[in-house]
């Protein structure tokens, strides 16, 4: 699954797509598709990653109690 890195503008390939799904880790192995030359897999952050369409990834992604916000009304939304 690629994904855009919103402050390089860059594509992110994930290649841990069950780090991704997983509300409880805050980062992501990915290689950025940059230049011409293969990238090393580095670390990003997931709050700084979007989908290319330039839609935010789910709340579910990213927050392990989005539920219990969602029970007081205290959803926020993904970081855009």
């Amino acid at each position: 699954m690629f994904l855009l890195h919103r402050p390089t503008q860059i594509l992110v390939e994930i290649l841990e797509l069950s780090d991704l799904f997983d509300p409880f880790k805050t980062q992501v192995l990915g290689m950025a598709h940059a230049g011409e030359e293969l990238q090393d897999p580095a670390l990003f952050t997931k709050v700084e990653m979007g989908f290319p369409s330039e839609e935010s990834l789910p709340i579910c992604w990213l927050d392990g109690h989005y539920r219990e916000h969602l029970h007081l009304g205290q959803h926020k939304m993904a970081v855009s």
